[in-house]
């Protein structure tokens, strides 16, 4: 009767041992590449080199944007600039991301919008060349576009 409460107890601290290591194993990224530059081109607001980060739980995603190329024209307050991030979608379509998400910034500083939220789906490939950025700050809409594919490619979604 003793070695089958021992080998009982044993198999419950094992048991108890392999879901205390899941629970802290690493989080797998669900997407990849989890950075990615662009090219973009703002009309007469400036254009160039920019990054895009990208982030994933479940059907749930964000994407922040950040461009030294582009600059605050004034002080911006936080939240004050209204996003709409449209990535196109492989095999056809596009998924949008929006919101009213932004730091404060001084006339100067890079702009900076997101994390702007999104739905996807597992298996989804969005790119921002031939998607758009189009932010709205005090009833000016600035529209900006990739002029060339996003690298190191697009963002894959688990």
């Amino acid at each position: 009767m003793r070695r089958t409460r021992i080998g009982a107890g044993a198999a419950l601290a094992a048991g108890a041992l392999a879901v205390t290591g899941l629970a802290f194993a690493p989080a797998a990224l669900a997407v990849t590449p989890a950075t990615a530059t662009i090219n973009a081109d703002c009309g007469s607001f400036g254009g160039g080199e920019s990054t895009l980060t990208a982030t994933q739980s479940g059907t749930s995603a964000t994407i922040t944007l950040k461009s030294s190329a582009v600059t605050a024209p004034i002080a911006l307050g936080a939240d004050s600039i209204s996003s709409k991030l449209t990535l196109a979608k492989a095999g056809g379509g596009s998924v949008e991301f929006t919101g009213k998400v932004n730091p404060a910034m001084a006339a100067g500083d890079p702009v900076q919008v997101g994390p702007l939220p999104g739905t996807v789906a597992s298996g989804d490939s969005l790119e921002a060349f031939g998607g758009s950025l189009e932010m709205s700050v005090f009833g000016i809409t600035i529209t900006c576009t990739a002029t060339g594919p996003q690298s190191p490619g697009p963002f894959v979604f688990d």
